[in-house]
């Protein structure tokens, strides 16, 4: 064969493999409002800077008649690219090619990628569309997905891993997922679930449709399984851009500095006035966030899921950071179940990815109750103490109004290693409230001396005591416990000069195998 026919060969196989499924597949995919694999791919990464691996792999099954369909890439693309110049691995599932079931040589291909992301430090995004394993291949698709879930583990806390779901993701499929760091899924075309619908009727007796047993509202407002909800896979996939420049390429590296043109010294003088004069009354804590951090941009993580604890990036001072804040405008910014995990995993990655934390405390306790203490309150918020504690990075808190008790320890207090612990004037730090305080430490002396009418008299002096007393940061200051009290209109420019000065932080946790978390 001619050097000439060759190419033409190879040029041929090449349309093939882009073809995947075929064009009626293909316009199925479309019609649904889906885009394929490969349009996936182009939309997320720079410009021509994908480049495509294993486009020529083919299944090699031969059981229930498989040797007579095959097709090229074997329903996953994979490859390297970059976004914002950066060196980025991809793989996407081609739901054109067998629904994008996972066969030996599709997981392979996986595997090779999360390989490369390891050896380079990149990281890894696995957009998934897929009906899950390859029922002809048995055995060897469930291998194949043990692979990925191994690599997934080791590469935890190595290099970022975002998970996007653009279609379904069933059965075992959603442990990948799971162990990535961040999961990004679209309204109304995304689905994840263990057991789908027509099992649960079968086994529990449940009727349930797709998506509310696995759709994205599920799983952003009640599960808290994913993190991103997007209106479209085109807003989805910038998201994930816009995601990854907050974040450093491996865990040696610290997130790229951003030009910054937001005077760190700018004042905003609505803070002076945000906290109410009623200790009771609520405030919006991402008035707060927008008004310290650069250009008032604020990437909220999971912001449907335990509205009491807001978490996201930004940067200030053209630095990324990760922002942890209670949010006095839901539950009154009580720390609960959902809460306490959402804060300690997202703590625990900023921490892996060296990004320091800003902490805004406003917090009046745990959520009481026997629905929180059967669920395992006392376990669930030691994780997030735990991962304050364990965690090395700068560390910048502001308290900025109440912070009493426990819950007061598990927000970055200074013996968990804060290291610059700020607070308002409008701050309150205390074992409790002052009405719980005074029925604990006076009511049966008031009972006992008091006249029945001079009781309410009695118990408003000892509150006001009490409120002198602890209703003010300056008793924290007095114990070295809060660094400074600041103006609030004043805050940006002392967290950002705080965050200056601890680029340099180095501190280490003891030598171990790994540690053993609350789970």
């Amino acid at each position: 064969m001619a050097m000439q026919d060759k190419i033409k060969e190879l040029l041929d196989r090449r349309v093939e493999a882009r073809l995947g499924g075929g064009e009626k597949r293909i316009e199925k995919q479309h019609s649904q409002g889906k885009y394929t694999a490969r349009e996936r791919v182009a939309m997320l990464l720079d410009e021509g800077s994908f480049e495509e691996f294993g486009m020529f792999v083919t299944h090699r099954s031969t059981n229930f008649g498989m040797e007579k369909e095959s097709y090229l890439s074997d329903g996953v693309v994979t490859g390297y690219g970059t976004i914002d110049g950066r060196l980025v691995y991809v793989f996407a599932q081609d739901f054109t090619v067998f629904g994008g079931s996972l066969s030996e040589t599709n997981a392979l291909k996986i595997c090779n990628v999360l390989d490369l992301a390891m050896k380079m430090g990149a990281p890894v995004i696995g957009i998934n569309d897929s009906g899950g394993a390859r029922i002809q291949e048995g055995v060897n698709s469930l291998a194949g997905y043990a692979s990925i879930f191994q690599r997934n583990i080791l590469a935890s806390g190595v290099v970022p891993q975002i998970s996007v779901i653009f279609g379904p993701c069933a059965g075992g499929a959603v442990y990948s997922p799971a162990l990535t760091d961040f999961i990004m899924m679209a309204k109304n075309s995304s689905y994840m679930f263990l057991t789908g619908p027509k099992v649960v009727k079968t086994v529990t007796g449940e009727d349930v449709t797709t998506e509310s047993l696995g759709g994205a509202e599920v799983h952003s407002t009640r599960s808290g399984v994913a993190h991103f909800v997007a209106e479209n896979e085109k807003e989805g996939l910038a998201t994930i851009r816009r995601l990854l420049s907050y974040l450093p390429s491996n865990n040696m590296e610290t997130a790229p500095e951003m030009p910054n043109n937001d005077p760190i010294e700018r004042y905003d003088n609505k803070l002076n006035d945000i906290i109410p004069d009623n200790p009771n009354k609520p405030y919006d804590v991402k008035d707060v966030i927008l008004g310290i951090v650069d250009n008032r941009e604020f990437l909220e993580v999971a912001p449907a899921y335990a509205k009491n604890l807001v978490i996201g990036f930004a940067r200030m001072g053209g630095m990324s950071v990760g922002v942890v804040a209670n949010q006095p405008s839901y539950l009154a910014g009580v720390l609960d179940i959902n809460a306490s995990r959402k804060g300690a995993r997202f703590v625990r990655f900023c921490d892996a990815f060296n990004i320091p934390l800003v902490t805004l405390v406003d917090v009046p306790g745990f959520l009481p109750g026997t629905g929180q203490e059967y669920g395992g309150i006392i376990v669930q918020g030691a994780k997030m103490l735990y991962a304050y504690g364990e965690a090395t990075v700068p560390k910048v808190t502001v308290t900025l109004r109440k912070s009493y008790g426990g819950s007061h320890i598990v927000m970055s207090c200074k013996q968990l290693r804060g290291d610059i612990n700020y607070a308002w004037p409008t701050a309150e730090i205390a074992v409790m409230g002052a009405e719980g305080a005074v029925e604990v430490l006076y009511s049966k002396e008031i009972k006992a001396n008091a006249d029945p009418e001079k009781q309410a008299e009695a118990y408003a002096e000892k509150k006001k005591e009490y409120n002198d007393l602890f209703c003010n940061p300056y008793n924290a200051a007095k114990y070295g416990y809060i660094d400074d009290v600041i103006e609030p209109r004043n805050t940006r420019y002392r967290v950002i000069k705080a965050l200056q000065s601890l680029q340099t932080k180095r501190l280490e946790n003891p030598p171990k195998k790994h540690d053993n978390l609350p789970l």
